[in-house]
């Protein structure tokens, strides 16, 4: 395509995203791209209510949706299915390629998405990691390791949102020459202190209760255990401390259990997955930010929390060592420490003016770092660069 456009480096762009069109972050993404006056192709699989979430000009095409939702079936079949899928799938987005002839395909998360868009042998080519198919689903077992490894050798372009995640590359043999850092960024604009609050928090503090704040999902990887058993040590101390608790998972109920167990329930809000639009109000109404995971690549809800001026306390692994200087914007605590964890989080409740202190030095680190707009500017930069490459290239043989 590579048409003149309205585009104010003259180019208009068909990219095709293959992804997962429920992300958040997937969605602000193309809207950018809408916004810029590109034309923008998903393909994902089936999910209910899904071009709500796009603006009708995007074209939203569908694989079949063969895996079983029940657990019931047997691991045989479930793979046998899997498989099958994986075939349908890989057909499927090679007749699409031809329809569609994209000037960029973008494939987010490497062992699912990235490796048809691999075995499409499309190009231009760009993978997008997104944190745990790198740092966790690569070193699992080698059959993922293998998927990862071609994957990351087809890509003409990998991008890479940290140096924790550009490590972890390197050592899956990707050339240093092909990764491109880019953070998704935040919306300053909207993800600020100074906007009225949530509702469902000011009632809290109503009650002249300081509030904690996790916006983490509740999976085994983001150990939001770790939390509960701190908030027990937090309420010998500030017995009116209040802990809002978002995102959802396959933990939900164990955690909701472990808080009744601990005696902690009652100061517990468990407010599930919150809306976009809805988040920077409650990152806004609360005192303290809270991440407990285990792993990482660069944490969006760290940046989020961060753009809002919250002082973050966060656990001691490589990615959040990056966005936090203990004692400079932040606390940084031991892996699993509930001790460590309830006396910094203590600390800041404790001080209005270390809170104050942490979350202006946050924002600047955000809006100098992971500002949404420059970043995605940057994408689209490459975007137009490494098609106009192509392009170059292919002249060049039909030259020859």
């Amino acid at each position: 395509m590579l048409a003149c456009s309205e585009s104010w480096w003259g180019y208009q762009l068909r990219i095709c995203f293959v992804a997962d069109g429920q992300s958040i972050h997937l969605q602000r993404i193309i809207s950018y791209f809408v916004q810029r006056g590109h034309e923008i192709h998903l393909i994902t699989r089936p999910a209910d209510h899904l071009g709500a979430a796009y603006a009708e000009s995007v074209q939203i095409h569908f694989l079949a949706g063969l895996v079983p939702k029940s657990r019931a079936v047997s691991r045989f079949f479930q793979i046998l299915v899997w498989t099958l899928s994986g075939l349908v799938w890989f057909l499927q987005l090679r007749v699409l390629l031809k329809e569609i002839r994209p000037d960029i395909l973008n494939c987010h998360y490497i062992t699912v998405h990235g490796y048809l868009g691999a075995l499409s042998r499309f190009h231009p080519f760009i993978i997008t990691p997104w944190g745990s198919d790198v740092l966790v689903e690569a070193q699992k077992n080698s059959l993922y390791k293998m998927m990862a490894r071609y994957t990351l050798r087809k890509a003409d372009i990998v991008m890479c949102d940290s140096q924790t995640m550009k490590t972890y590359l390197l050592d899956l043999g990707v050339p240093p020459g092909k990764i491109r850092p880019l953070v998704l960024g935040v919306d300053t604009e909207a993800f600020t202190r100074d906007q009225p609050k949530s509702r469902t928090v000011r009632e809290l503090r109503e009650l002249n209760s300081p509030v904690v704040i996790s916006t983490r999902n509740l999976r085994p990887i983001y150990n939001v255990d770790l939390l509960i058993r701190a908030a027990a040590l937090i309420l010998r101390r500030l017995p009116n401390a209040q802990f809002v608790i978002g995102g959802d998972g396959e933990e939900r109920d164990q955690l909701m259990r472990k808080a009744i167990e601990t005696g902690v329930a009652e100061n517990i809000l468990w407010v599930g997955w919150i809306p976009h639009e809805e988040l920077p109000a409650y990152l806004a109404s609360a005192d303290v930010y809270v991440s407990t995971s285990r792993s990482d690549s660069t944490s969006l809800s760290l940046q989020e929390a961060m753009a809002c001026e919250l002082a973050p306390v966060v656990t001691d692994i490589p990615a959040n060592r990056e966005w936090v200087t203990d004692g400079e914007n932040g606390f940084i605590v031991p892996l699993d420490d509930s001790e460590a964890l309830a006396d910094r989080v203590t600390t800041l409740l404790e001080s209005e003016e270390l809170r104050r202190k942490f979350g202006a030095n946050c924002r600047q680190i955000i809006k100098t770092k992971a500002e949404e707009k420059t970043e995605m500017i940057k994408l689209e930069k490459l975007y137009v660069s490494v098609t106009q490459m192509t392009n170059r290239s292919s002249n060049e043989r039909l030259e020859c």
